[in-house]
């Protein structure tokens, strides 16, 4: 039934491996010939952009809303010091005694006995603050700071710690004035 000049046997002897053409085993680097070359995909880089920015914006933000707090405070209590050791360096001190001292160390310290005190100090006009040390701290509502620093006069200096304490106005706990040694 099959002759020797089969029609298959024939085209399977013409066709050769050669004429098949290679087959590339990657892409071309930019694509096939005639294409435009793909564009790399940076979706990416810009999602860890945005999320390192993201992240810094919010670090930012998070200082300055503590530096706000906490320097608000801090101006706060120097603010109290500051007036306060003025009307005491102005001989203002019945002024200073009523306005800052808290009723609790009212009842410690009289009136008498601290203007006597201040008296005793002998600060003039010529009398400059400076604090070196103010601490500030909130715990249960209740806010407090500590203010430590010296009065310098001329020919003398006055050294100072004031604290201060409470919820919504502060006022003095604690007061040392006293000649530096």
């Amino acid at each position: 039934m099959s002759s020797p000049q089969d029609p298959y046997q024939q085209g399977r002897a013409a066709y050769t491996p050669q004429q098949i053409p290679p087959m590339p085993e990657q892409p071309a680097p930019f694509g096939l010939p005639g294409e435009p070359p793909q564009q790399p995909s940076r979706r990416k880089l810009w999602i860890i952009l945005g999320s390192i920015g993201g992240v810094l914006l919010l670090v930012i933000i998070g200082v300055a809303i503590l530096v706000n707090v906490v320097g608000s405070a801090t101006n706060q209590a120097r603010g109290l010091a500051d007036e306060f050791t003025r009307k005491v360096i102005a001989g203002e001190t019945a002024g200073a005694y009523d306005e800052y001292l808290d009723p609790a160390l009212q009842k410690q310290l009289s009136k008498e006995a601290f203007i006597s005190g201040v008296r005793s100090l002998e600060m003039d006009s010529s009398c400059r603050p400076a604090y070196n040390d103010l601490k500030v701290a909130t715990e249960n509502g209740v806010k407090s700071a500590d203010v430590m620093g010296q009065i310098s006069c001329t020919g003398k200096k006055v050294d100072l710690a004031y604290r201060f304490e409470g919820s919504d106005r502060l006022l003095m706990t604690s007061i040392k004035l006293r000649p530096a040694s």
